[in-house]
């Protein structure tokens, strides 16, 4: 294991893609950052469930299972995943003793559920069950971030696909954040009759997280003018394609902080020690919101790890931050992609 030490910063920076050296010294506020897991192949998901860790690679539709003594073993590879553009093996949720797999499969997207079994350190996969299909797919906009919120609901997010104006027709699956029970029924106390839409006018939501009083927060990706921080509510309209970003308009919900793609471009994220982490890919850093104050926000890692897909907090309240430096549209390094812990406790 490499242990790095790095520091934040409180302005916006220039994105890079140089790689951290292992012999730079800490700057103030800075938090001692060190690497888990290396050499991986376009991760996606990074999920955390007591002695269980997961990591999802989008392309190759690899499962691995990273073991307390630092080694990647593949538990499954899920064939029916299909590689294209930003689809494959997406989201990866755990639940009681289910996996639940968000991927792209030809012309559709779909949520699977898997037993898991064996033990940490073996673990191995079940036969498949379909929870959710017909969710239109396309090399773009997929969403596919999946998470059980406090209420055992099972929330999916889901991109518009590149076709726009599904984001405002309830009666399509795209441009929303679903909700389904663990076995994929529709909740009584949805907001519309029969219908998993939770929450719609959404372009390419790919983060979701939950807070101590319960209130649901989404990061996503805009297209050249704004991405979003939303706070979401039930049966809200969050306005794309009819606006983008603040609009101050009446009809939708505005989004509680923006930022200019280049910049941001988020993904995963996770909240402890009182703040949302954000993930983010084209701005290549790590973004910290308080939750007591959701206007503001800190960068950390600013160019230093190139792009960061995923955000997830462990049982010890460290962080596990997913760099994407192979997808495609980084610039890997030798040890890339890698997963980093930092404990955001120390983050200055």
């Amino acid at each position: 294991m490499m242990t790095l030490l790095t520091g934040c910063t409180t302005n916006p920076g220039q994105s890079s893609s140089g790689q951290p050296d292992a012999s730079s010294s800490a700057r103030p506020g800075g938090f001692d950052i060190s690497t888990i897991a290396s050499g991986l192949d376009a991760p996606w998901s990074f999920v955390v469930d007591g002695d269980t860790a997961l990591v999802s690679e989008r392309d190759s539709g690899r499962i691995l299972e990273l073991t307390a003594d630092g080694e990647q073993r593949e538990i499954a590879t899920i064939d029916a995943a299909t590689p294209m553009g930003e689809g494959g093996l997406l989201g990866l949720a755990v639940r009681d003793d289910d996996l639940f797999a968000y991927f792209t499969a030809g012309d559709e997207n779909r949520v699977e559920r898997y037993e898991l079994t064996g033990a940490p350190g073996s673990l191995g996969l079940g036969e498949p069950e379909t929870i959710l299909d017909g969710i239109a797919s396309a090399r773009t906009h997929n969403g596919g971030r999946i998470a059980f919120g406090p209420d055992g609901m099972l929330y999916v997010t889901v991109g518009d696909a590149g076709n726009r104006e599904a984001a405002q027709d309830r009666n399509s699956l795209s441009g929303k954040i679903l909700r389904l029970t663990p076995d994929g029924d529709v909740p009584e106390d949805n907001p519309f009759d029969g219908s998993p839409v939770y929450s719609y006018g959404h372009r390419n939501p790919q983060g979701l997280a939950w807070d101590d009083d319960g209130t649901l927060y989404a990061s996503e990706f805009g297209q050249d003018t704004w991405d979003e921080l939303n706070i979401i509510e039930p049966g809200r309209n969050y306005g794309w394609p009819v606006v983008e970003g603040m609009a101050d308009d009446d009809r939708f919900v505005d989004p509680v902080q923006q930022w200019a793609p280049a910049d941001a471009s988020p993904s995963g994220m996770a909240i402890a020690e009182g703040s949302i982490w954000i993930a983010n890919l084209r701005g290549e850093r790590l973004r910290e919101v308080p939750l007591e104050d959701t206007s503001a926000s800190t960068e950390h890692l600013v160019g230093e790890y190139g792009r960061l897909r995923d955000v997830a907090v462990a049982p010890d309240g460290t962080l596990r931050v997913l760099t994407n430096n192979t997808d495609g549209r980084g610039d890997p390094g030798q040890d890339d992609d890698r997963v980093l812990r930092l404990d955001p406790a120390a983050a200055g």
